[in-house]
């Protein structure tokens, strides 16, 4: 065993990626351990492709590790990665025609639908067929602009405020905050239907 103490999983974020930038290699596996399903998620449910989901979310760490020598604390830890995540979408779509084409089957659809629920006030209980619910949320979701769908899905899986999701996307606060309550909408609409 090196030299190297083990970082206290208590230590905060952003804690930790400057113990990782300044030669501490265990810092970083704690930050990958704490961070790395969700930003899995985030792209998946961005690109419906698990194969893409993991190139990309390859790339996003790999910018991270890029990134550790020139990283400052400017905003949560979190912010910054899911800012990383949502580039490295974007540069994606840019250079490839998107095609969205989400799994029925995907076993976290229910999670999903437990995070609209939990944020939009419904109860799931009042709900019958709750698969079908999930697989309702899930296309709804790739039926929703990518704009509005990366701010809904920053917000669920990166666990932003609106002010970090405008910071991420690189759009006003307004503009977030409506890209947010336009997907909300358009989410709720296509979940009235079952209720």
């Amino acid at each position: 065993m090196s030299g190297m103490q083990e970082p206290d999983t208590t230590v905060s974020d952003e804690a930790l990626m400057l113990a990782y930038a300044s030669g501490q290699a265990s810092a970083f596996e704690v930050l990958y351990d704490r961070h790395s399903l969700r930003i899995w998620r985030y792209l998946f449910r961005n690109t419906g492709d698990a194969a893409l989901a993991d190139d990309l979310g390859q790339e996003v760490w790999f910018a991270v590790v890029d990134g550790a020598s020139s990283y400052q604390v400017k905003a949560r830890f979190t912010t910054w990665l899911f800012t990383l995540a949502h580039h490295k979408l974007v540069d994606h779509w840019r250079r490839h025609k998107k095609h969205v084409s989400l799994d029925e089957d995907t076993p976290d659809g229910m999670q999903l639908a437990e995070t609209l629920f939990a944020h939009s006030g419904f109860e799931p209980e009042r709900i019958q067929g709750r698969k079908d619910v999930a697989r309702a949320l899930l296309d709804a979701l790739a039926n929703l602009p990518d704009v509005q769908r990366a701010a809904f899905l920053l917000q669920a899986e990166g666990d932003m405020g609106i002010a970090d999701i405008a910071a991420a996307t690189g759009v006003p606060h307004e503009t977030a905050k409506t890209r947010l309550r336009y997907a909300r909408d358009k989410l709720r609409q296509a979940l009235e239907v079952l209720a």
